[in-house]
């Protein structure tokens, strides 16, 4: 045994002997994660979360956060000699010349967005496939708050560079803050300690960014992957796969090579936009002057919906009343984002309520069998759709040569008509995809190919699932409508909560489409069997006569 061996031996029967550690590993190492290509989506997000921390921690190396005036007399010719914040100065000194300063920049700004677009589109794969049911509705809860703090990081970090867009985004931010009836001025004057700018707002954000959400941030995401690895991670319906088991690989080897090679993958695609992909150029901004506003200034993506919100408000909707003026125009948009955020974060009591469930679920459901959560998905993504591109509606009316006021008034109407129309349309073609899985588990797979009986019935032939196939399209559950004798979770009907709760079920479960019963799925593979034994006495005829074999078999 070599040196290396012996001395990894003696720290491993310390730790064994110190604080158990064998039992620990010994029983995380075995633990099964189920393989699926759409639980990569939580891992580009703790990845992207990685990248950050890593990047962060270099670029605070190099990074002043101070709004005291100075003179820039760095590389960048056209802006020597201006008087800029001590902020900016130093991000500009760290984009050209710091070596590799624009490139972590880049690397973190990317990085940055990568987290918050691979948190959301995570959270919606959660949602459509019901892995929020109990019980995680704790970890839906967690990793909704872990969405909402990712805005916040993200904002405050584009804030911090102090140029002329990420000022603009500042100065709407306050304005928002304002708008909130009593303590909005309380709260503007705490943030930025004094009058809009001041000059304690930088040192601030920065502190917020750096310490304290990273460190919650951290905590969460720790208490997230500590529920996944107690409740077990969901799957998808398959065979052997049950309520009660997880089919899959071990943590160790399998799945931790695969993830540390998935982990160089991402870091690999974001290092990639950032060398060649260029993003916030401050340098092309300036530095922030609360004078000027940037023409056709946009904030980092994930704040679009929320300015759209605002633009989208009538100005009417401010007025002077008691010696106070009312910002309803703002404060109406933040309520809508309040509303949009609050449903869903309680949104899986609500669908419990609807459904009258307690039982665990571990296996996820195909969102075509979930007509009217998948509905409701989809007309919340329309919403947030159209209030991120009015937060373009500027942009959208100069590139495109239309009335900025045309546009905004269409947005108006749309933020009503089309997430209900949305709602609707997915909903049917979700009970349409049902109805069609219904018909593939009786008669089997449409092969295009028509025969003719010898009585002259024309008839299609389907070729037959298999076991596994079929059972993919009859194993889930059709919930009905909430009755008072056949459920006894029911609420009590005399009470508000029971009549809310019945009306529920009704909304979600009233349209729906049974699965298949094993009686019928008996007589189908006995007609089945009919059909094969006519075509194929069909086939005999025309081997016998080809002449009418060519008349009667047809191809689609």
């Amino acid at each position: 045994m070599s040196t290396i061996d012996k001395t990894a031996a003696g720290v491993a029967n310390f730790a064994d002997d110190t604080v158990g550690a064998s039992k620990v590993v010994n029983g995380f190492a075995r633990k099964i994660f189920p393989d699926h290509w759409s639980f990569m989506l939580g891992e580009v997000t703790l990845y992207s979360f990685v990248i950050l921390l890593l990047t962060g921690t270099f670029l605070t190396f190099f990074y002043e956060p101070s709004a005291a005036e100075t003179v820039y007399q760095g590389n960048y010719v056209p802006l020597v000699g201006q008087h800029v914040s001590e902020a900016y100065e130093s991000t500009l000194r760290l984009s050209f010349d710091i070596r590799g300063g624009l490139l972590m920049r880049q690397i973190h700004h990317w990085a940055a967005l990568v987290f918050v677009a691979a948190t959301v589109v995570h959270m919606a794969r959660v949602f459509f496939t019901g892995a929020f049911r109990k019980p995680r509705e704790v970890n839906w809860v967690i990793g909704s708050i872990l969405a909402i703090l990712a805005v916040v990081e993200g904002f405050t970090g584009y804030s911090l560079p102090d140029d002329l867009l990420s000022g603009t985004g500042i100065r709407i931010a306050d304005a928002i803050i304002l708008a909130v009836p009593v303590v909005g001025s309380y709260i503007s004057f705490f943030l930025f300690g004094g009058e809009f700018p001041g000059t304690d707002f930088i040192p601030r954000f920065f502190t917020i960014h750096i310490l304290l959400l990273p460190a919650i941030i951290l905590a969460l995401v720790a208490v997230h992957l500590m529920l996944v690895v107690v409740h077990k991670h969901t799957q998808y319906p398959g065979p052997g796969r049950t309520e009660d088991n997880v089919v899959g690989f071990p943590l160790f080897p399998v799945y931790m090579a695969k993830a540390g090679g998935f982990f160089f993958i991402v870091f690999g695609v974001i290092a990639a936009l950032g060398a060649l992909v260029q993003i916030n150029a401050i340098w092309a901004y300036g530095a922030y002057d609360p004078s000027p506003v940037t023409a056709g200034s946009q904030p980092d993506w994930y704040m679009g919906w929320a300015d759209g919100a605002v633009r989208l408000m009538p100005g009417w909707l401010e007025f002077e009343a008691f010696g106070y003026t009312f910002s309803f125009n703002i404060l109406t948009a933040l309520i809508i984002c309040g509303v949009m955020v609050v449903a869903g974060i309680v949104y899986p009591w609500i669908e419990q309520a609807a459904t009258g469930d307690r039982r665990e679920h571990h296996l996820l459901d195909r969102p075509r069998n979930q007509p009217t959560r998948t509905g409701l998905g989809v007309m919340a993504l329309t919403l947030y759709g159209l209030l991120w591109i009015s937060g373009g509606n500027d942009i959208i009316a100069h590139m495109l040569g239309l009335s900025i006021n045309d546009i905004t008034r269409l947005l108006r109407v749309g933020i009503f008509a089309f997430p209900a129309l949305a709602f609707v349309i997915t909903k049917r073609i979700c009970l349409g995809l049902q109805r069609k899985d219904r018909e593939k588990a009786l008669h089997g797979r449409e092969t295009g190919r028509i025969v003719r009986l010898p009585h002259g019935e024309f008839i299609e032939v389907h070729a037959p699932l298999t076991d596994l196939e079929r059972w993919t399209l009859v194993q889930h559950d059709s919930l009905r409508p909430m009755e008072i004798e056949d459920r006894v979770d029911a609420g009590n009907p005399d009470t508000l909560f029971g009549k809310v709760q019945r009306r529920l079920s009704k909304f979600y479960f009233e349209d729906r489409v049974e699965p298949v019963t094993p009686a019928e799925l008996a007589a189908s593979h006995h007609d089945h069997h009919s059909e094969l034994e006519s075509a194929h006495a069909d086939e005999l005829d025309r081997a016998d006569n080809p002449a009418i074999g060519t008349s009667q078999t047809l191809h689609g």
